[in-house]
C-alpha cells in the first residue's frame, strides 16, 4: 500500500465527528472551502499547487480491508460507522483554482461539495497536500522573481522533511518555473528535468584535482559541470582552462563550473575572469550553498557573472516561513450558509467564486470574492474539477501549469514583485456575500 493513499492519514477527531454525524442523521450536502486566512510575513501573494495529487487521492479514496479491521479492533467505532466506511467512495464535486494560479487571503482555492460525513473526513489530508506544495511553489516563485532569466534548480531533497516532502518540493518548484531538480524520481514520475554535478568527495578521492576533473569528465561527458571549490575555486578554474582543450579534442565540452561556498560574488568574478582569459568564455558559472531569494537578489544586484543557482534547504523547507495558515471550513450545510465567528478566525459563508481584473497593461488590478451566483467584472478563477466523484476537467500537463504560473508572475504589479518588501493587493468582498454574511449573523443571534 502507498501510505500516502490511506484515508487513515487523518486526525482522530474527523472520525469521531463522522460517527456523531451518522448517529444523529447529519448526512446532508455540505460545502467546505480551502483558503488562506492571511499571508505569511514577508509574502505578497501565494501560488496554488498540489491539485493533481488531491484529485488522484480522491479518485482512489477507499478504506482497505486491513484498515477497516484495524478500526474495528480499536473498539472506538460502532457497526453503523464501520459499514459506512466499508462502502465509502468520493462521490462529491470539486471546484478549484488551477495549479500555478496566484492567490490572496480569504480566496477559496478549492471547494468540496459532498455528504457532510465524507466532506469532513477529507479535511486533514487535503490541507496537507495543498498547504505544502502551495507553500513551496510560492517560495520558488519568489526565487524566480529574484533571479529573472537565470537557471534555477532544486537541490533540497536531502534537507526535506521526509521523502514525500522532498519529492513534492521538486514538483512544486518546477510548477513555479524552476528549470529542474536534482531528485531523480521526479524525472521518472513527471518528466521534470534533472541536474547533477559531482560532490567534493569525488575530488577528495583523487590525489590531484585536475585528475579528478578529467576522470569525471570522461566517465560522464554529457552536460558536464565540474565542482571547483573543494580547495581554491580560482586555482581550480585555471585547471579547468588547462583541461578544456584536451577534452575538446575528444569531443567533450565543459558546460559549467559550480561554486558551493565562500563569497559567491567575489569568487564568481575571479573564476569568470580566469575562464574568459583562458578562452573558456562559453563555460558558465553555477553556484549553490545556503541560498534563498534574498541572498540571490543581492547577488544579482551586485552584477555577479552567475548563470544559475541551486537552491536547497531554504526551498524545500520554506525556511523563513515553513507553515501556511491554510484552513478547510464549512461554508454551507443543507442549503444554508454557515460561518465561523471566532475572534481573528471569522469566515465568509456560502459557496464562493473569485473574479480577477487586469489593468490595461496586463497587470493584476484587483480581485472580488462573492457568491457563486453573483456576477462581477473579470475572469473567474475557480473551475470545475470533479463532478459526482469523476474528473471533468482537462488534465493539464506540467508545461501548461508552468505557463500559467509564468503568466501569473509576469502580471504581478511592481509592488508585489519585490522579494524584500511585501506589497498590498486589493481584494474586495461582493455585496451578495456581504448580505449573506449579515443574514447568517442574524440567524446565529436569533438562536442565541
Amino acid at each position: 500500500m502507498n501510505i500516502g493513499d490511506s484515508p487513515l492519514l487523518t486526525d482522530l477527531y474527523q472520525l469521531n465527528m463522522m460517527q456523531a454525524y451518522l448517529a444523529n442523521g447529519l448526512s446532508g450536502t455540505a460545502a467546505f472551502e480551502l483558503f488562506v486566512r492571511r499571508l505569511p510575513p514577508g509574502r505578497s501573494f501565494m501560488m496554488a499547487a498540489g491539485l493533481e495529487q488531491v484529485v488522484a487521492w480522491l479518485e482512489g479514496f477507499r478504506f482497505a480491508p486491513d484498515e477497516l479491521a484495524y478500526l474495528e479492533r480499536t473498539g472506538r467505532f460502532d457497526a453503523k460507522m464501520l459499514d459506512y466506511l466499508a462502502d465509502l467512495r468520493f462521490t462529491g464535486d470539486v471546484d478549484a483554482m488551477p495549479e500555478g494560479t496566484v492567490f490572496f487571503p480569504n480566496e477559496p482555492i478549492l471547494r468540496v461539495v459532498a455528504p457532510l460525513p465524507l466532506a469532513q473526513l477529507l479535511e486533514s489530508r487535503l490541507i496537507n497536500l495543498m498547504q505544502f506544495q502551495s507553500l513551496i511553489a510560492t517560495k520558488a516563485a519568489r526565487v524566480m522573481l529574484a533571479a529573472p532569466g537565470k537557471v534555477l534548480v532544486d537541490f533540497g531533497f536531502r534537507r526535506a522533511h521526509g521523502a514525500e516532502a522532498g519529492l513534492m518540493a521538486a514538483r512544486a518548484s518546477y510548477v513555479a518555473g524552476f528549470a529542474g531538480t536534482a531528485t531523480v524520481l521526479a524525472e521518472m514520475l513527471w518528466g521534470i528535468p534533472i541536474y547533477g554535478t559531482m560532490a567534493h568527495s569525488y575530488v577528495q578521492a583523487h590525489e590531484d584535482e585536475i585528475a579528478a576533473f578529467e576522470s569525471f569528465a570522461r566517465a560522464r561527458p554529457d552536460n558536464l559541470t565540474l565542482l571547483i571549490d573543494t580547495y581554491d575555486p580560482v586555482a581550480a578554474a585555471k585547471k579547468v582552462v588547462a583541461l578544456a582543450p584536451k577534452l575538446a579534442r575528444d569531443g567533450i565540452t565543459i558546460q559549467s563550473v559550480r561554486i558551493d561556498s565562500g563569497d559567491l560574488v567575489a569568487l564568481s568574478r575571479g573564476v569568470r575572469q580566469v575562464l574568459d582569459e583562458g578562452g573558456c568564455r562559453d563555460v558558465k558559472v553555477f553556484v549553490s550553498g545556503g541560498l534563498d531569494e534574498e541572498s540571490i537578489a543581492a547577488i544579482v544586484k551586485a552584477g555577479a557573472p552567475i548563470a544559475g543557482y541551486g537552491v536547497g534547504t531554504a526551498l524545500t523547507t520554506s525556511q523563513d516561513q515553513p507553515v501556511l495558515d491554510i484552513v478547510y471550513k464549512l461554508q454551507e450545510y443543507d442549503g444554508v450558509g454557515r460561518r465561523k465567528r471566532s475572534a481573528d478566525k471569522q469566515t465568509f459563508p456560502g459557496r464562493k467564486q473569485v473574479w480577477r481584473r487586469h489593468a490595461a497593461d496586463g497587470t493584476l488590478a484587483g480581485d472580488v470574492i462573492s457568491l457563486v451566483g453573483d456576477r462581477q467584472e473579470g475572469e473567474t478563477l475557480l473551475a470545475p474539477v470533479m463532478r459526482d466523484g469523476v474528473g471533468v476537467r482537462h488534465d493539464p500537463s506540467l508545461a501548461e501549469i508552468r505557463a500559467r504560473a509564468a503568466a501569473g508572475l509576469a502580471a504581478l504589479p511592481a509592488a508585489l514583485r519585490d522579494v524584500s518588501t511585501p506589497g498590498a493587493y486589493p481584494v474586495a468582498i461582493g455585496e451578495a456575500l456581504t448580505a449573506l454574511t449579515a443574514e447568517v449573523d442574524r440567524r446565529i443571534a436569533a438562536h442565541g
